[in-house]
Order: structure tokens, then C-alpha cells, then sequence
């Protein structure tokens, strides 16, 4: 933390944040003004003051994090990972907003050195925090010991109106006041302006006493452009043992402008070259544009107290690996996104299990027999259901629920999709966990956009969704997933899987936890799903994503079946061979892995020559055109479904091995 200086420095301080963000937004001709100009006065006592990080090392673990929300600021970001000493140099400034810059319209994380996540769809920046103050405390408590704190660091996010009036950040900050998340302090950025301008017409909540509801330390009516103010509501946060904090900061959008402070206009877009000369003028800068004078910069470098921070933190590690020397391997080991020496053997020996026991059980009973033996070799997995927990199965022997922050493993999320699967981005984008959470699948739509948001950043989350289909019965259409497996399929860097039996799971699960470049959603049944025998030769070749579950000497037509429509498309492919039919069946449990195979895999497991195609899966059809083309024929569902028994709506959707032989004698013009 930099010393302390006086007011007229500061002010000089966050004057550069102000001519730096008016002057990117103005060259790119976009952006968003307001914000930074309004926040800068809370970022520099912030960032100088109390924030602990390291420029030259933005993934030192014990660095504090900073969120942005807010994330259509992004400029204030950006001018001061520049100006702190991060690789962000002024041409990236320049740069705002340009094809393959570091510098994009919203911050994010895997562009840009010292952004902690990808924000920009409002109140996820502040669900992600509330993720990684969770895994803050619980890193805390299972590493920490009495003479030796290495996990201690603070949280602190950046949020506005809109955030808060996003129902996600009900769902999040409800619960981060039930885990007593301390070392998470939120600054509210409340101008009163949005888009559409006075939030007064759409915005009359008591955000302090709905917050002091949560059980929140709510700091009330503090100046958000006094330093002195803004300085006493951080060390009053800072001293808070059991309760996250909200300092209320009264602020002017667009902070200096003659003609546009405090209204809408500085909201989303740039000033313009007249409208910044007076502004700067107004605020007392007097310099060209990008142009800061080198004793701001000075003032603002960071390299020198954030390399000192981190080598002191390193002595201290140092210490603690000489005294407890299998706790320090294994946090360098989760932290690094390492699976432990021992994992290859015992995921390879768990797959051997469930070849040999050969159940017939729901899939997602089989997903929870995997988590029980794979979270034996893995203290990282970090699990959580939203109030589905005895339904999704995603308990099992060893789950420690995160709440008195004793080494817990478990998140009882409550009914909260959407937070639940932001939360897990946070747990993520931390390090050191990999986070599991569950729901209905037909619910994903509820979790869609942080699903889409893990996909963007890469992260190791694995999402899953049980009840996949009309299968699961009397609940009706309003709990029957038709479209969602489609959808998710859609999302880019997004794996789905859906397995057809306890074998297939056991491959899902472990794809999804070596999986280091992105999420992985398990499609899973309530239904019991058959076993099917496979020889080694096919077992090697489930973790291509589809492969050849029965084969015919001759080929006449091929069936591509996922998860409990597999058995159906066995039962049919032997009925089709006794009436001379040469057929194929494959298990496709993976359309994303399957489309990154050689072409000549693809060729081997649907040959060209072979146009009758069938598709068999108890959803919409939609993606299965590219995988049977014009002349093949596919069998699923283009509307909600019913409430019945699983077994009968199955029959009254067509999900029979009759159904799949009359269309094949269909395509085969034999009937």
C-alpha cells in the first residue's frame, strides 16, 4: 500500500483517470464517460491506500481482488492497470475499443493482465466477488494456520444502480451475508442516473436498509468525492468480523463536465472534443491528450511496494512450506490448475469399476457415484446445488457445507441458479477450487448468461443438470427440458455431455476436470439408463465424443443416439438385424468433442456413403441436421411436453424401438 499524500496530489491523481478515459472514448468514438469520471476520486484513495497487488506478478494468490461491475467503465480499469505499472501501455489506451486490443469495450480477463473477470452484463461482476471472497475464507481456513496467515486478502468490487437493480444481485448478496463474507466490500456507485436517466422513475428501493436486511455493515451517504470520507468508511469495512460491507457513495456521473455532469448524456457516450477541452479545464488539467506528466506517474507506480509485498508474502510462504510441507504442495498444486500425480491411476481405476459392476441406474446417480470417488483424489471440487441437492445428487460422503469456514466443501446455494453459477466463475477465476453446481436442466436458462460468461473466460466450471427430458414425468412441461441441451450446445467453448450410462458418466466427469480450457454442462437423467457392454476397444474410443456402440457386417442405415434414447436405439438396431437390416448405432454423448476429431475419425464413424441417418434424442432437433442431413430423418421433440408418467409420455413422443423401425423402413423405402 502507498503512503498516504496529500489532497491536492491526489486530486491531481484522479484527474489523470478522468483525461485518460475522456480521451480513449473520444478517439474510439464509444464508451462510456460518466462512470470513470464519476468513480475516480474513490479508485485512487482506493487503489493507493489500501489495495495490495503486485504489477509485475498479476497472479501473486494473495494479491486482493478488484471487481468492476460496472463494467461499461472499463477505461477507469484500464487507466489504472496503466498508470499502477501493469503491461497496458498508452498505445493500448489509444487503442480502446479496437479490433484485438487489451483494452475492449468491457474488461476482460483473458486479454488483459490485472483484470480479474470478465464483466459487462450488470451484477455478475458482483456475484463473480461474492465467489471469490468464498474462496478466499475457504482457502483460509483449510491452509492458515495459528502462526501463519498466507491466505489473507480482501475483496473489493466496483458496482452502480444498475447492478443492483439486476435480480442476480439479490440472489448473491443475500447469501454473501449468510456466510458472513467480511473481507468482501462493495462500493455503490449511486449517482441516480442509468440510460434512461433519473433512476427515480424505476429505482426506489432503500438500498442501505435492504443490504443492512442481508446482514450487511451498510456505510451510509458517503461523499464519493471526499478522500477523507472515503478513507474512514474503508477502515470502518476493514474492522467489520462477520459482516460483507456496503459503503454508499454519493457521486457525479461524468464528474466535471460543464455541460453533462450529472445527467444521462455522460452516461454511454464519448464528450466529444469540445466537451472534454472544458471539462479538463474545468477540473484544472492542462495537458495535451494522453499526455501525463511524469510525477503522476510516479505518484501512482506500483512496482516497487507490490514487489515488496509479494517478496515478503514469498519469505512468509517459505517459512510455512519448511513447517507443514504437504499443505504448502498441495495449495501450489490447486492454485496452479494441477490435478494431483495419483489422478490419472485413480480416475483410470474408477472407470475400470464401473465397466466391471455394470449398473443400471439413473445418470445422475451414476454423476453422483463419480463425485464420491473422483472428490476423494480432488479437495479442489467444490460443491453446491440450488436447493436441488437430494435431486441433482451432487452431496456425497464427504460434504462439508461452507458456513462456519472450517475446511468446507459445499454451498448450499439456496433456490438461486443464476447466482450459483456466477458464484462458481468467482470460485474459479480465484484459483485454487474447481467448482461442481447443480440444477434442473430445464433451470439453465436461468444460469444461461454466467454459463456463457465461463465459456468466454475458460474457466473450469462443471454445470450439472439433471432431469434432461420429458422423462422425468408428472412435473409437466413447465419442468421437462425440450430446447436447453440445444441451446447449450450453441454457447462457444461450451462442452455438453450427455452420457447414456455409468460408464460414459465416469468419462464425462473426468473429461470435465482435465478439461482446463472451459466449462463442461453433464445432461443427466432421472431415469434409470441400461448398461452397455462394449469391448476395450470401443471403451478407448468413448472420450472422442461418439464411437460405434454396435456395428453390422453390411451398412445399411446408422442411428446416432444420446443418453437414455442410447438403450432405445440398441433395442431397435437388433430388431432392425432380424429383418435383415445392416445397422449401426453410435453413442454420440458429445457433439462438441465429437466436431473436434480428424476429419478421418468422422469419416470412420459416419461414412459419406451412408445417407440413411436417424437421430434419436428426447429434445429438440434443431443440431442434429449436420450429423444426418437431408435425406436422414430425426426423432425428437419440437414442442413442450406433457404431465404423465416418464414411461408413457416416452411412448407418446415416440421414444420406442418401433418408432425408430418404422422410419427406418421409411428411408429405406420398405414400407
Amino acid at each position: 500500500m502507498a503512503e498516504k499524500i496529500n489532497n491536492n496530489i491526489r486530486k491531481d491523481m484522479a484527474n489523470a483517470i478522468r483525461a485518460l478515459s475522456m480521451d480513449a472514448i473520444d478517439k474510439a468514438k464509444s464508451g462510456h464517460p460518466g462512470m470513470p469520471l464519476g468513480m475516480s476520486d474513490i479508485a485512487q484513495v482506493l487503489w493507493n491506500d489500501y489495495l495490495k497487488y503486485n504489477p509485475k506478478n498479476p497472479e501473486w494468490i494473495n494479491r486482493d481482488r478488484f471487481v468492476l461491475s460496472n463494467g461499461h467503465g472499463s477505461m477507469l480499469h484500464y487507466s489504472l492497470l496503466h498508470l499502477t505499472g501493469y503491461d497496458l501501455n498508452i498505445n493500448e489506451i489509444k487503442n480502446f475499443r479496437q479490433l484485438h486490443s487489451k483494452t475492449p469495450g468491457h474488461p476482460e480477463s483473458h486479454l488483459t493482465d490485472g483484470v480479474e473477470t470478465t464483466t459487462g452484463p450488470l451484477g455478475q461482476g458482483l456475484a463473480n466477488a461474492v465467489g471469490m471472497a468464498i474462496a478466499e475464507k475457504t482457502l483460509a481456513s483449510k491452509y492458515n494456520k495459528p502462526d501463519s496467515k498466507i491466505i489473507d486478502h480482501n475483496t473489493y468490487v466496483f458496482t452502480g444502480d444498475g447492478c443492483l437493480m439486476e435480480g442476480i444481485s439479490h440472489e448473491v448478496c443475500s447469501l454473501a451475508g449468510t456466510l458472513q463474507l467480511n473481507k468482501l466490500i462493495v462500493f455503490y456507485d449511486d449517482n441516480g442516473i442509468s440510460i434512461d436517466g433519473d433512476v427515480e422513475g424505476w429505482f426506489t428501493d432503500d438500498t442501505a436498509k435492504r443490504f443492512e436486511s442481508y446482514k450487511w455493515n451498510v456505510i451510509k451517504n458517503v461523499d464519493g468525492h471526499s478522500y477523507k470520507e472515503l478513507g474512514d468508511a474503508i477502515e470502518n469495512a476493514l474492522k467489520s468480523k462477520n459482516k460483507p460491507t456496503l459503503i454508499c457513495c454519493k457521486t457525479k456521473i461524468g464528474f466535471g463536465s460543464p455541460n453533462k455532469e450529472g445527467k444521462e448524456s455522460s452516461h454511454g457516450a464519448p464528450f466529444g472534443n469540445d466537451e472534454t477541452i472544458l471539462t479538463k479545464k474545468n477540473i484544472g488539467w492542462d495537458y495535451e491528450p494522453f499526455e501525463i506528466p511524469q510525477n503522476i506517474y510516479d505518484y501512482w507506480d506500483n512496482t516497487k511496494i507490490g514487489l515488496e509485498l509479494e517478496s515478503k508474502w514469498i519469505g512468509d510462504f517459505d517459512l510455512y512450506r519448511n513447517k507443514y510441507p504437504k499443505e504448502a504442495q498441495e495449495l501450489q498444486r490447486r492454485i496452479s490448475s494441477e490435478l494431483p500425480e495419483e489422478w490419472l491411476e485413480k480416475s483410470n481405476a474408477y472407470i475400470k469399476l464401473c465397466n466391471d459392476k455394470q449398473e443400471t441406474i439413473a445418470t445422475r446417480k451414476a454423476s453422483q457415484n463419480c463425485i464420491e470417488a473422483y472428490a476423494k483424489v480432488l479437495p479442489e471440487m467444490l460443491g453446491g446445488s440450488a436447493d436441488l441437492g437430494a435431486s441433482n445428487l451432487t452431496l456425497w460422503s464427504g460434504s462439508k457445507e461452507i458456513k462456519e469456514f472450517t475446511d468446507g466443501n459445499y454451498i448450499n446455494y439456496g433456490v438461486r441458479e443464476f447466482g450459483m453459477s456466477a458464484i462458481m466463475n468467482g470460485a474459479s477465476s480465484h484459483k485454487g477450487f474447481i467448482p461442481y453446481g447443480g440444477t434442473f436442466l430445464t433451470f439453465s436458462d436461468y444460469s444461461k448468461n454466467a454459463i456463457r460468461m465461463s465459456a468466454i473466460m475458460g474457466l473450469k466450471n462443471v454445470f450439472i443438470f439433471t432431469h434432461d427430458s420429458i422423462g422425468l414425468g408428472e412435473d409437466g412441461p413447465t419442468h421437462q427440458a425440450i430446447e436447453q441441451t440445444n441451446s447449450l450446445r450453441d454457447i462457444p467453448n461450451n462442452t455438453v455431455i450427455r452420457p447414456c450410462d455409468t460408464l460414459e458418466t465416469a468419462f464425462a466427469w473426468k473429461y470435465a476436470l482435465e478439461n482446463n480450457n472451459g466449462p463442461t454442462c453433464l445432461i443427466l437423467s432421472r431415469q434409470n439408463c441400461e448398461f452397455q457392454k462394449r469391448t476395450n476397444e470401443q471403451i478407448a474410443l468413448i472420450n472422442k465424443g461418439a464411437y460405434i456402440l454396435k456395428d453390422s457386417d453390411k451398412l445399411d442405415i446408422i442411428l446416432i443416439a444420446t443418453g437414455s434414447e442410447v438403450e432405445i436405439a440398441i433395442k431397435a438396431a437388433k430388431e432392425l438385424e432380424e429383418k435383415g437390416i445392416g445397422t449401426r448405432v453410435i453413442s454420440m454423448l458429445s457433439n462438441e468433442i465429437f466436431d473436434n476429431q480428424s476429419d478421418e475419425y468422422k469419416e470412420e464413424i459416419l461414412p459419406s456413403k451412408v445417407s440413411n441417418r436417424i437421430s434419436i434424442e428426447a429434445g429438440s432437433t434443431s443440431c442434429w441436421y449436420k450429423y444426418v442431413g437431408l435425406k436422414g430423418k430425426t426423432i425428437g421433440i419440437n414442442s413442450f411436453g406433457e404431465s404423465a408418467p416418464g414411461g408413457e409420455l416416452l411412448k407418446y413422443f415416440g421414444f420406442t424401438s418401433q418408432n425408430i423401425i418404422d422410419h427406418a423402413e421409411i428411408i429405406l423405402k420398405r414400407k
